[in-house]
């Protein structure tokens, strides 16, 4: 069976990597997706798994068309009963690029007069549209004339978790913090902190990491749980399989922020996930605030000067260096950021560089490698062994 998961832009290796630890067969990375090939259990995994994945969309027809008619009668064509009843409810998302189908909307009601007309001339009945809650969710994708119609399995996005208060002015997306720890190479030995940690995304996709928890874990509705072949027992050894191997390990996941709403929201995310005992969650501005940890990570996401507006965003980004270099000497510093005027502030010569989305943003993801004594002594004696070994 062939599939697709979609990403964010940046992630696709970090996804394609996930899709070989589930089993998935001929991985290719795409544009902002992954191809991939796998049976039923590879495409469940892949639902409950994936921490970088948005959706996974099985296609199931590709066609041409160059006018609204051909459009029309290529959708009217296909056969929806092996997918669908006129019991079952359904929505269209369409995507198109191009200049001959430009308006995604109207792609989605001609799909859907398509599919509701063949129902009634085959049944006298039709199915319904529930844009919200579907029972059957179609996917089309347009470049130019060639149309490629998928069933999303998924559903609702696959980076809602459960635990984030949307209350939050400027949410980190789950499955972006989650492809960032990823990238970082941060592994549960390793203490993590997040000096400005919002309502708490980063070091909750760290903890659920930490603990093999997978992420779509609380979730309890996926679209494929509505198609004919939904093979329930093997969703549920799926789960069984992954609930034994959740563990509550020793970690060390700090956050803090200067927000008390903030810090009370990712208070109680981690208390509702039971994460409460792998993350602490302190108050403070970052320039004040002792380091949790002798040595570890930090992974943070400052605000751009976009959604969260700060009078003067490059002497709040001056701060953050001055802070790194004073106080955070062994640390790894990884910190994203849409603004690169401000970053340049940051006054720290970067080891390691990913274009990443945040949202509509396009944001730099920089790694600062902070060298206290010793590490720099072992640094140099690293370096100079690599120039006599030339």
């Amino acid at each position: 069976m062939k599939l697709l998961a979609k990403t964010f832009h940046g992630l696709e290796n970090v996804l394609a990597e996930e899709l070989a630890g589930i089993g998935a067969t001929n991985i290719t990375p795409q544009r902002r997706a992954v191809a991939f090939e796998g049976d039923k259990e590879v495409l469940y995994k892949a639902n409950l798994h994936l921490r970088t994945a948005l959706r996974i969309l099985v296609p199931i027809y590709n066609f041409k068309a160059d006018t609204e008619i051909e459009l029309y009668n290529k959708i009217h064509g296909y056969d929806w009963a092996q997918h669908m009843s006129n019991k079952q409810t359904f929505a269209i998302d369409s995507v198109a690029f191009g200049d001959i189908f430009k308006h995604s909307k109207f792609l989605s009601l001609k799909a859907k007069d398509a599919i509701v007309d063949q129902f009634r001339e085959k049944t006298g009945d039709r199915p319904s549209v529930d844009a919200e809650n579907p029972d059957i969710s179609i996917n089309i994708h347009v470049s130019e004339n060639k149309f490629t119609v998928s069933l999303d399995s998924s559903g609702e996005s696959l980076h809602r978790r459960g635990y984030r208060d949307s209350r939050h002015k400027a949410p980190l997306n789950e499955a972006l913090a989650a492809g960032m720890i990823l990238l970082a190479g941060w592994s549960k030995e390793t203490p993590l902190y997040d000096p400005m940690c919002g309502s708490g995304t980063i070091v909750m996709e760290a903890a659920m990491i930490a603990c093999n928890i997978p992420p779509a874990w609380h979730r309890k509705h996926f679209c494929f749980m509505a198609w004919k072949d939904f093979d329930k027992y093997l969703w549920k050894s799926i789960r069984d399989e992954a609930e034994k191997k959740i563990e509550h390990p020793r970690t060390y996941i700090a956050g803090n922020d200067i927000d008390m709403k903030a810090v009370d929201m990712a208070k109680l995310a981690s208390l509702e996930f039971r994460l409460n005992r792998e993350i602490s969650i302190t108050k403070g501005a970052f320039e004040e605030q002792d380091p949790p940890f002798r040595r570890g990570m930090i992974i943070t996401n400052p605000p751009y000067g976009e959604r969260l507006k700060k009078t003067d965003i490059f002497a709040f980004y001056k701060k953050i260096g001055s802070t790194l270099k004073q106080k955070y000497a062994g640390y790894d510093v990884w910190v994203i950021s849409s603004n690169e005027d401000a970053i340049y502030r940051i006054g720290l010569k970067t080891s390691e560089k990913h274009i990443l989305y945040n949202g509509p943003l396009e944001c730099q993801y920089l790694k600062y490698e902070l060298f206290d004594g010793s590490l720099k002594e072992r640094k140099r004696r690293q370096n100079l062994k690599r120039d006599l070994d030339k």
